[in-house]
């Protein structure tokens, strides 16, 4: 039988059976959570739950919203990965290719696609069922929508073409963030949507 650990005033609690729940006084909002899971829910968030106690489903906006820090170390995970496959492949290339000047130049030129592909993958990654590229899975982050929601392709696809707004103004766009009380910067804006982290108790 599955055991189920409870957030009461403040602290978790338990575990409990499915039948202990009954005489808690547990209300849609408290925070429940279950082996399996990987963070807290609320009680109303949990098909199980809402059939025992009566509840309905309660759409809530996001909450928990990822810093300029973590996002940044995201990126820097992201990008970093990408330049050592694709300075393996640059190597592998050098058994074709002959003279020190020729293989300089077979490093360098290809440099830019190294922005192309984190476009391309971030926009499939952040629209796929993670919604989060290896990096922001590394730090426990995702994109959605402003209601918390999976993004499709075609708005994944808007807010990383549109990081180049972030960029151009010195990168304004970035520390934006700070000014946003979602934490969103200029690219998150023109997309509508958000980067959340994990919620911790």
């Amino acid at each position: 039988m599955e055991e189920y650990t409870v957030v009461i005033n403040g602290k978790p609690q338990g575990p409990y059976t499915i039948n202990d729940l009954k005489s808690l006084n547990i209300k849609p909002n408290t925070f429940i959570r279950k082996p399996g899971m990987d963070d807290y829910k609320e009680a109303h968030a949990i098909e199980e739950l809402r059939e025992l106690l009566g509840f309905s489903y309660q759409k809530t906006a996001p909450q928990y919203f990822a810093a300029f820090d973590l996002r940044l170390l995201a990126s820097v995970i992201d990008h970093f990965l990408i330049f050592v496959i694709y300075c393996l492949t640059i190597l592998v290339s050098f058994v074709f290719v002959e003279g020190k000047d020729q293989r300089i130049m077979a490093f360098f030129m290809p440099l830019p696609s190294i922005f192309i592909i984190k476009l391309i993958y971030g926009s499939f990654a952040e629209s796929g069922k993670k919604q989060a590229t290896i990096g922001k899975r590394l730090v426990n982050i995702k994109v959605t929508d402003l209601e918390g929601t999976k993004i499709y392709f075609g708005r994944s696809l808007i807010r990383n073409l549109s990081k180049i707004l972030s960029v151009i103004p010195f990168f304004f766009g970035y520390f934006y963030s700070f000014l946003n009380k979602k934490n969103q910067c200029w690219h998150d804006v023109a997309a509508d949507t958000l980067v959340m982290k994990d919620r911790l108790i």
